[in-house]
């Protein structure tokens, strides 16, 4: 199911489109906006007949059956519809087979030409446009007080591909959220166990707290065991949300804490976030659940406050039975200040599936509420983009030995090693500085790490496993850094200037592993539209190792670069397919590699 329409003018489906859609006028004047059905030819036992195809015939035929028309079938109408094309420099010849697909082989000038614009004008040319100016990732959103686990590890790196991809479509202002839980009744203990720890305030810093994992797991079993400390724990609770100065004053030192944790993990993966945390909204609480009491929406159950949605037995919780507020409250109040205050268009929260039903309830409310719009395909419009768990090899989720919670930290740092590791026992490393080594492990480690996840349909579950991901053969990031590593190689040897090459060779597709690498190229722009329109980055990952297979295993084995008579066409290949694989990897949040 597509989220969003796309329109992506690069496309060469789109304009295939535009030129089958005067053929489909002609072939058939008296059925009006039949829209043209135009797919790329899958390749069959290692070739193919066409690059794309033309599939009205059959669905046409079913329309004007039994009509005079003077069609015989699906075969004559396929006929007609490549008889009635228009003169176009994209298509260099059609057929017509079985019941009547039009097959489309695609002018390898017309291919070349696209390539050789893109490398002048830059790869933003082949950028989609979205029909929204405002959208909010809503992704990470750990928890205050508590360590970034395998658990983050998904939403912070699912979001931040989604948000790049966003960017990447031209979105006028695209907002990256962490919505931190930094409130709730674990502060209460918290503060109590902070106070008796350090009775001096000024005490009280990063270095003070240190690890805020045993900070926590220490007052949460002086809480469950010290009937005394959990009193005074509750009553701080109180006093924090009645607002006296010394509490608010030490929560915010454990905020402080903890965010900057936080950001240490943020800037090894690359990740931009804005942080707005529960606690923005406390304020907004009473007049957001006022509003919808007005309209009725608010009712008693069971002692608590509760909205009942469309389709859902259970209702959605406002207010608790005690009075207390809880993160559907609170998920409340942000929906409206993002609708009304932020006016944004599109708000997309990324989240394990096991939250689908929370937000389904929430969108709900919000639509029964008046707030967005019945049909969920327009706009203002929320989505909730789900994924599945991370898997340890026996199946279930994802721990370290001693049953934690693997910390994300600690991941991304043994990622980082076993890579340095493998890299120092390569001739090619030696003579680099430390810092060479260093960026180089960072950047395919954590690439690795990223890449593993990205390249699985989110919905599924994972399974996290080292070896896989840091294997330099098959669909992993450190095969695609040494293809792309490769290619910065290649150009680099051929001792030119690639930059004047642009502006002044051009690109010939005579060879059938040119003309293959050509056209993966010019499907760019499709693929990205496909995968943006159904927020998958997977789509964008089996699109980046195809291309890398083609170059690797067709182009580069078949096709001398350096000192061949075509050296100057296959250079400019050479750099395309480079630049598309760094776009890829940006979008993926991956720091490409120049030598290996």
């Amino acid at each position: 199911m597509a989220y969003i329409e796309v329109d992506s003018p690069a496309s060469v489906k789109k304009q295939l489109a535009k030129v089958f859609e005067a053929s489909l006028s002609a072939t058939v004047p008296d059925e009006p906006d039949v829209v043209p059905l135009i797919e790329p030819c899958a390749s069959k036992s290692g070739g193919k007949f066409a690059d794309y195809q033309c599939n009205n015939a059959m669905s046409l035929w079913a329309k004007i059956k039994g009509k005079q028309t003077g069609f015989r079938g699906p075969p004559s109408v396929g006929q007609a519809i490549a008889k009635n094309l228009p003169p176009s420099e994209i298509i260099e010849s059609c057929s017509v087979a079985g019941p009547g697909f039009v097959n489309i082989v695609l002018s390898k000038k017309w291919i070349a030409q696209r390539i050789e614009k893109m490398l002048v004008e830059g790869i933003h040319t082949w950028a989609p446009q979205l029909p929204v100016k405002r959208v909010l990732v809503d992704f990470s959103s750990p928890n205050i007080a508590k360590e970034m686990h395998v658990g983050h590890l998904r939403s912070t790196i699912i979001g931040d591909t989604l948000a790049r991809m966003l960017e990447f479509a031209c979105v006028e202002s695209l907002i990256r959220r962490n919505h931190l839980g930094d409130w709730g009744t674990q502060f209460g203990m918290l503060i109590a166990h902070l106070y008796d720890t350090y009775p001096n305030p000024e005490d009280v810093n990063e270095a003070a707290i240190g690890d805020l994992q045993v900070f926590y797991k220490a007052s949460k079993v002086r809480f469950d065991s010290d009937t005394e400390f959990k009193l005074r724990a509750q009553q701080s609770v109180v006093k924090l949300q009645s607002g006296e100065e010394k509490y608010l004053k030490a929560w915010q030192q454990i905020c402080d804490v903890s965010k900057a944790e936080f950001e240490k993990v943020y800037q090894r993966l690359g990740v931009r976030l804005e942080a707005k945390g529960e606690s923005y909204y406390n304020s907004l609480i009473p007049p957001t659940l006022e509003k919808l009491d007005k309209l009725g929406l608010i009712e008693e159950s069971e002692g608590a406050r509760v909205i009942f949605v469309e389709g859902v037995d259970i209702p959605l919780i406002a207010v608790k039975r005690d009075g207390g507020f809880n993160y559907s409250t609170t998920d409340l109040a942000a929906l409206w200040y993002r609708l009304n205050v932020e006016k944004l268009d599109w708000n997309i929260y990324v989240t394990d599936v096991g939250q689908w039903q929370h937000f389904d309830q929430l969108f709900k409310a919000f639509r029964r509420a008046g707030w967005l719009p019945k049909d969920e395909n327009e706009f203002p419009k929320c989505t909730h983009i789900g994924f599945g768990l991370v898997l340890g090899e026996d199946g279930k989720r994802f721990r370290s030995r001693s049953s934690d919670t693997v910390r994300l930290v600690e991941l991304l740092d043994e990622a980082k090693r076993r890579c340095k590791t493998a890299l120092l026992e390569r001739d090619a490393v030696k003579g680099w500085s430390e810092e060479e080594i260093e960026k180089t492990s960072e950047a395919i480690g954590y690439g690795a790490v990223k890449y593993a996840d990205l390249k699985i349909n989110r919905l599924t579950n994972y399974t996290f496993n080292f070896d896989h991901m840091l294997n330099d053969k098959g669909n992993t990031a450190v095969y695609l850094q040494y293809a792309h590593a490769r290619i910065c190689s290649i150009i680099r040897k051929s001792g030119k200037d690639i930059e004047e090459l642009k502006k002044s060779g051009n690109i010939l597709l005579d060879q059938e592993d040119e003309r293959t690498l050509g056209l993966h190229l010019i499907q760019f722009p499709e693929v990205f539209e496909e995968s943006l329109s159904n927020l998958l980055p997977h789509v964008l990952c089996e699109y980046l190792y195809n291309l890398s297979e083609i170059f690797t295993k067709k182009f580069y084995t078949n096709c001398q670069v350096v000192g061949s008579p075509e050296e100057t066409s296959r250079l400019l290949l050479c750099e395309a397919t480079a630049t598309v694989m760094r776009q890829c990897f940006y979008l993926l949040g991956i720091e490409p590699v120049y030598k290996l």
